[in-house]
């Protein structure tokens, strides 16, 4: 006779349990999304910076990872694919890719991709030796000049720059090297000068810095209009002086800007969420790397003209 009321109290124990699991696969329905962040190489900025921005999600209700990639290009091939739900890239190199040109100009325009914010910039730098008598871009025809690896950001930035002076490589000769290559070049006096986009201080230029008396060369106000009436991710900039050990000059010249981007796989409300945990734990970003300093709501949209926003960052951000 008591089986009725023990079937009874069973029944109401699995419909308990059934609802307690429903409720807490509610409640972590977003952590069961885990967000991928493609980074760069372990010895640049986006490594560390990234490390600390999946560090915030995970913080804050979020399971987030920060993965070593090739940069810019390779985070934008990999956001395209679904490899990763979000990057962290260069603004040229995602108008580029948006817009199907440089090395995405075979490949053709990426669909998926939205803008959660702009970052920091990363400023382009041409760096002689004190002692090559080279003090202008103008300086540099004739000159050998470490451009970047063929087919980089960098070494696009350097060609748009040196064409602002109506310079082509015609002009130069050039040397398609990374910056760590350009770097043993320029101590080496193999190259007269090496190109790099990088936040500065750059590691790479603080070598050269303390064995060699290094100088870096200005881009002027109109070459800056040229630039940035031509090209929407050019930001001006001014390197403080000092920055680098032995160069006592303030330096104008031209930034791209670091920035988040994601695909399709963020939602406007996933993105609202990522968006306001970076922005509410930028000293704890910034404690990764002194690059996360530059990181401001204020500049947050500053270089994203050209890529439709995810709205969920937009809600966050103005």
């Amino acid at each position: 006779m008591k089986l009725p009321g023990l079937f009874k109290r069973v029944v109401t124990a699995v419909c308990a349990l059934t609802l307690a699991i429903g409720i807490a696969g509610c409640g972590g329905g977003e952590k069961e999304q885990f967000i991928n962040i493609a980074t760069g190489g372990t010895a640049g900025t986006y490594y560390p910076i990234g490390g600390a921005i999946a560090e915030v999600l995970n913080k804050n209700g979020m399971n987030a990872s920060a993965q070593s990639t090739g940069a810019s290009v390779a985070n934008i091939n990999m956001l395209k694919d679904k490899q990763v739900e979000l990057a962290i890239v260069q603004n040229d190199i995602t108008y580029y890719a948006v817009n199907g040109l440089e090395m995405f100009k075979e490949s053709g325009k990426i669909e998926n991709l939205s803008g959660i914010a702009s970052l920091y910039p990363e400023t382009c730098q041409f760096i002689v030796r004190e002692d090559s008598g080279i003090k202008s871009i103008n300086d540099l025809k004739g000159k050998r000049v470490a451009v970047g690896a063929a087919g980089s950001g960098a070494e696009a930035n350097a060609r748009q720059i040196l064409e602002a002076y109506g310079i082509t490589y015609d002009d130069v000769e050039e040397q398609f090297l990374s910056f760590a290559e350009g770097a043993y070049a320029i101590k080496d006096k193999t190259v007269d000068a090496a190109f790099v986009t990088a936040g500065y201080p750059t590691a790479s230029v603080q070598d050269v810095a303390s064995q060699n008396k290094i100088r870096l060369l200005p881009v002027g106000d109109e070459q800056i209009k040229i630039l940035t009436d031509k090209y929407p991710f050019y930001t001006k900039t001014v390197v403080p002086k000092g920055v680098y050990q032995g160069f006592d000059e303030e330096v104008q010249t031209v930034s791209v800007m670091a920035i988040l981007v994601c695909n399709d796989k963020i939602d406007a409300a996933l993105g609202e969420k990522l968006t306001k945990a970076v922005f509410d734990n930028v000293d704890k970003i910034a404690a990764a790397h002194s690059a996360g300093k530059n990181i401001k709501k204020e500049s947050a949209l500053t270089g994203m003209d050209f890529i439709k926003m995810n709205e969920g960052a937009t809600k966050v951000l103005k």
